[in-house]
């Protein structure tokens, strides 16, 4: 109980503190106001193919690059471990002031190998990716009637055997008004006027400008390289640049320089700055996710009652007429059992392996910690995409320090297993602590090569690869033997029944257990394969995922139908004299990860056809076993653990000498 309430006082102090520094607005963006001539710098993130999944950066290819040279801007941790490199840009605005046919560079001469590169790209169908005030650029295109939004813009396109690249550029800033010089009455919390202080530039008298929304439209315009041999950037392009989307006219050819030129328009919005994100993070298909939530409840509502009859009718009138017998007639009675009650002398026996049951579950309980505590604070704001990298750092984070839950449940789970024997705690510790982050080591770092051979801003840097090693063994390690060490000392779970010294013998069954077992993982299945669409799309499909609220929704349910599962067919094996539980509990839940990856397979045949080359491929299979593994030690760990306590609470209510 201390401990339960050391973390729940930790918890509050930690969600009042993000509140006190961030009550306002999403985090990670603070608030930029600008006068009238001030100057906006458009920074790049690395180009992005849903074709290739292989991120390179802008600079890889023949753009036009500052006059000061290109400098990388500061990522965190998450930032690079999501392949993201953000870097400055040659192009420039003025706050609140339109220019137009603005030259920015002539490019030399493509050589042969920026052509081939060049060629490969639009290929690829990469997208640019520009960020200003930490927006990222937003184009819309028509469709069949419909308005479609797309993040960044492509960097060219093939038609026909031509090739076109797009190098003009035509930028819409919306920008909001605001009379006020203070942050709380910019963000519509006027009575904290006096709690913040004026912003820099702010004057009373003087409105200032925020940027509420960057819009882009590419045209590829044939372009006079000769007639701005002479020019220097941002001076004006010598003849009128009419921008048509509809049409392309820049081929680009080998031999050929390349000129890129740019238009910028501000225009007034109503849009006020807490609101900016709203068009990036408009949720398409809520009634889908309300229709997965339903479906889920039903599912769950289903096994309740499975599981409340075998509770309530079948266990409970079986032990109270056992308990209203006498010693003589429980004796006689004892002789003529049947079912789950004959195994009474071996339902806690010690499983084979019980070394590696005690690992996995340790690292299923920090999985799930990890996962619930992360989209919890998802679910609150506070891991906003305007704030990027946040959602990778935050999981690091909490998956490092529920180190601590994953030692001790490992530990007193094997002190149990062994009937108190504190020998091997460090042991258990230690492989606990090595057990999921050395696959998940193993498996990244094979996918790191590929993408280092394939020159991807998505492969991890070297000294990325040592921080992370540092954080690996002296913040985890440390913690989750820390946890052990709790775990030794606490009081291991006493069972309530001996153990026979001979195990009795299973009679054969008719279908074989691991049928049931690969069986049940089609129920937590489909509590969460709508979802799952979603979270793909998100991850491939360059989408901006933010329904947090319905993930954590659909997690608990997650929880629920994977303890009900487990627990259900726990009891059917109990009641065929099949006294080996441990193991077929644990995977009789974590089974939904077989159809997950199966799942994830599907979605790479019919939903990533486009998925091009044998790298990528590599990498999407990799990565899907990576998440795999990790959902199957998450939803395997509930499963045992709910069996554990309805095998504990059912035999000790059985009175036996």
């Amino acid at each position: 109980m201390d401990l339960l309430n050391r973390f729940r006082i930790c918890f509050l102090f930690i969600f009042l503190a993000f509140q006190s520094g961030y009550g306002f607005y999403l985090p990670g963006s603070y608030p930029h106001k600008h006068q009238k001539g001030d100057f906006l710098s458009v920074k790049v993130n690395s180009i992005t193919s849903i074709d290739t999944e292989i991120p390179f950066s802008y600079y890889s290819l023949p753009f036009c690059e500052p006059q000061g040279g290109v400098k990388d801007s500061a990522e965190n941790l998450g930032e690079l471990l999501m392949g993201d490199r953000i870097e400055n840009s040659p192009y420039r605005f003025k706050m609140y002031t339109n220019e137009t046919e603005i030259f920015l560079c002539r490019k030399d001469p493509l050589s042969a190998d920026d052509f081939k590169i060049l060629k490969k790209r639009i290929d690829e169908m990469y997208q640019v990716n520009l960020i200003l005030d930490n927006l990222p650029a937003i184009r819309y295109t028509n469709r069949e009637g419909f308005s479609l939004r797309w993040t960044g813009y492509p960097v060219g396109i093939k038609v026909e055997d031509s090739y076109y690249v797009f190098n003009h550029l035509k930028f819409k800033i919306l920008v909001h008004k605001y009379e006020e010089n203070n942050v709380a009455r910019v963000m519509g919390t006027g009575d904290a006027a006096d709690v913040n202080p004026p912003l820099e530039n702010g004057g009373s008298d003087t409105p200032g400008y925020m940027v509420v929304g960057f819009e882009v439209v590419p045209c590829s315009i044939p372009h006079d390289a000769e007639s701005v041999k002479n020019s220097k950037m941002y001076e004006k392009y010598p003849s009128a640049v009419k921008c048509d989307p509809s049409s392309v006219s820049m081929v680009i050819k080998e031999g050929q320089p390349i000129v890129f030129t740019y238009d910028v328009s501000f225009v007034d919005s109503d849009i006020k700055w807490p609101s900016r994100w709203d068009a990036y993070l408009k949720m398409e298909g809520s009634k889908v996710h309300w229709f997965s939530i339903l479906n889920s409840l039903m599912v769950i509502t289903f096994l309740a009652g499975i599981v409340l009859v075998i509770l309530l009718r079948t266990v409970r009138r079986d032990l109270t007429r056992y308990e209203e017998l006498d010693k003589e007639a429980q004796a006689q009675m004892n002789e003529e059992l049947s079912g789950w009650k004959l195994v009474v002398g071996d339902v806690f026996r010690a499983p084979n392996n019980p070394a590696l049951l005690c690992i996995m579950v340790g690292d299923g309980v920090q999985i799930l910690g990890m996962a619930v505590v992360t989209i919890m604070f998802a679910a609150l704001g506070f891991m906003s995409p305007a704030s990027r990298g946040t959602l990778i750092t935050g999981m690091l984070f909490f998956y490092m320090i529920l180190g601590i839950a994953a030692g001790y449940v490992a530990v007193r789970l094997w002190r149990t297993i062994m009937c108190g024997d504190v020998k091997g705690w460090v042991s258990v510790s230690w492989r606990v602590a090595c057990f999921f982050p050395g696959i998940a080591f193993l498996i990244l770092t094979t996918l790191n090569f590929l993408l280092w051979g394939s020159h991807s801003t998505g492969a991890i840097p070297f000294s990325l690869f040592v921080i992370l090693l540092l954080l690996w063994f002296c913040i985890s390690v440390p913690l989750t033997l820390i946890g052990g060490y709790l775990g030794a000392k606490a009081p291991h779970i006493e069972y309530p029944i001996r153990t026979n010294q001979i195990p009795r013998e299973i009679p054969p069954q008719k279908y074989p257990s691991w049928l049931l077992v690969l069986g049940a993982g089609t129920l937590p299945f489909g509590t969460l394969f709508i979802e799952l669409f979603f979270i793909m799309s998100s991850i491939w499909m360059g989408r901006v995922y933010y329904v947090f609220g319905f993930l954590l929704i659909v997690l608990i349910l997650l929880v629920v139908v994977c303890a009900e599962v487990s627990l259900v067919l726990t009891y059917m094996h109990l009641c065929v004299e099949d006294w080996k539980w441990w193991w077929k509990s644990f995977f009789a839940s974590g089974s939904v990860a077989i159809y997950i990856f199966l799942y994830s397979i599907n979605y790479l045949v019919f939903d990533l056809k486009s998925l091009s080359g044998p790298v990528s491929a590599t990498l999407y299979l990799g990565y899907s076993l990576f998440m795999v593994l990790a959902i199957m030690l998450a939803t395997g760990t509930v499963g045992f653990l709910s069996s554990f306590l309805f095998v504990y609470y059912l035999f000790s209510s059985v009175k036996l000498d």
